[in-house]
């Protein structure tokens, strides 16, 4: 299409991988040759060979990725998915090693551009805006990611993890409540329960376009958390409907219309509103999110305490620091009006997460979140004087994955939090330790 030709036309000033790592192998030197003469399949049949065991291997994994690419843009060509796929994988094991290579990064978010993947391609393409490429290379990737966000229509995602948890009930263990300064023993203390559960999420949205800027958004999301015993099993399902606006290039807001539903083991709650949602590149490196909702919470006949208004507001952003360095941060707030004036409460939170992407195909990860919950109601016996209850709860956590290591396009990533509630009423305040053995599609 003229857009991949206005962007091979600049792509040549980012360079080559690495001048240091051109080969002076002359069987590499000739396949370049054929590459920069358009001759892809003469190319690939000279570099296939080599691509195992060459010792110049960034130099001929990059070729390879660069003919498999020009052969699948030919009109006609039969096999181009294949090809593409070889392109996405011959330029994946370089990224593997060295993921600070901008062109390489460049020609991986443009097959996936090809292949259609435009969610994996637009998270390459904006790591290479990080990166700092020429501006002349940096005006065409925004012109795909313009495209990518015009063209998107359908989109899906499933998950699965093992969930070791060290408290799955939450609770405090103590067996001693203080009324009036005296101890008292509780009869029946619920005791910490540890166990090792199953966590599966999905879901999907389709975008249907009414205009050149107006998209309807449809969607689902499902979410199941199982472990021994119903009593600790848990289960989420959502849908929203309702317009996306593309304001300009760089902004776009959605107004939804929502619906929430919780399980545990029955039916327990279920809750309708609406959700406003605003995002905006600010530049190469900064994107901006905000969102806020209210929705109408219903709970079942013997939970109608609980029942009344819910609300959160978000801000949010991401900075790219380097293509390799990511950090997520967002402060927010939230409101519950239950019918029952002890639970009224509001919150207030921030986290802030970073990812680096590490050679050897190493990518850690850490997480921080702060939450603090105040209630309106009068806690005694729980607080000995009788005051408002008040909690706050720590979340930290770590993640450790292997780029060289997928199945199917995925990667095994282990997760570990510690999670602490602190509460001046007494019984409410615990400890957990968690983990999760998660698979997370890459590249």
């Amino acid at each position: 299409c003229a857009l991949l030709a206005v962007f091979l036309s600049h792509a040549s000033a980012v360079g080559a991988p690495d001048r240091s790592h051109l080969s002076s192998d002359p069987r590499v030197r000739a396949a370049r040759a054929m590459v920069e003469s358009g001759r892809f399949d003469q190319a690939l049949a000279a570099l296939r060979p080599l691509a195992p065991n060459h010792p110049d291997r960034t130099d001929v994994l990059f070729l390879v990725g660069l003919a498999a690419i020009g052969a699948a843009e030919r009109a006609g060509t039969p096999d181009r998915t294949a090809l593409l796929r070889e392109a996405v994988a011959a330029l994946r094991a370089v990224l593997v090693d060295r993921p600070a290579l901008t062109r390489v990064r460049l020609e991986l978010a443009r097959a996936f551009f090809l292949l259609g993947e435009d969610d994996l391609s637009r998270t390459h393409f904006e790591r290479v805006l990080a990166g700092e490429p020429p501006p002349a290379v940096a005006a065409n990737v925004r012109r795909f990611l313009s495209e990518i966000r015009a063209r998107r229509r359908a989109r899906g995602y499933f998950g699965a993890a093992l969930a070791p948890d060290s408290n799955v009930n939450a609770v405090s263990g103590a067996r001693i409540l203080y009324i009036g300064g005296l101890p008292f023993r509780l009869d029946a203390p619920e005791e910490k329960r540890s166990g090792t559960g199953i966590v599966v999420w999905g879901g999907g949205e389709y975008q249907h376009p009414l205009d050149s800027r107006l998209r309807l958004r449809a969607g689902a999301d499902v979410a199941r958390r199982e472990y021994a015993g119903s009593g600790f099993d848990r289960a989420y399902l959502s849908g929203h409907l309702g317009p996306r606006w593309l304001a300009d290039e760089e902004t776009e807001a959605s107004l939804l219309a929502s619906g929430r539903r919780w399980f545990a083991g029955t039916p327990h709650s279920r809750a309708l509103g609406a959700r406003l949602e605003v995002k905006r590149r600010l530049d190469r490196r900064w994107t901006a999110r905000a969102q806020a909702s209210w929705h109408r919470r219903e709970h079942r006949r013997d939970d109608r305490r609980f029942d009344g208004p819910i609300m959160d507001a978000a801000l949010g952003a991401v900075w790219r620091a380097t293509q390799t360095l990511r950090i997520d941060m967002e402060a927010g707030y939230a409101r519950e009006r239950p019918a029952s004036p002890v639970w009224r409460n509001s919150s207030r939170w921030a986290r802030a997460g970073v990812a680096a992407a590490l050679p050897f195909g190493f990518t850690l990860g850490g997480n921080a979140e702060l939450r603090r919950t105040e209630y309106r109601g009068r806690w005694w016996p729980f607080t000995p004087d009788g005051a408002s209850r008040s909690d706050r709860v720590g979340v930290l956590s770590v993640s450790a994955f292997n780029r060289a290591f997928t199945v199917w396009g995925f990667s095994p990533q282990l997760v570990l939090a510690n999670e602490v509630r602190k509460s001046n009423a007494q019984l409410y305040h615990y400890d957990r330790n968690r983990a999760e053995l998660r698979f997370v599609r890459q590249f």
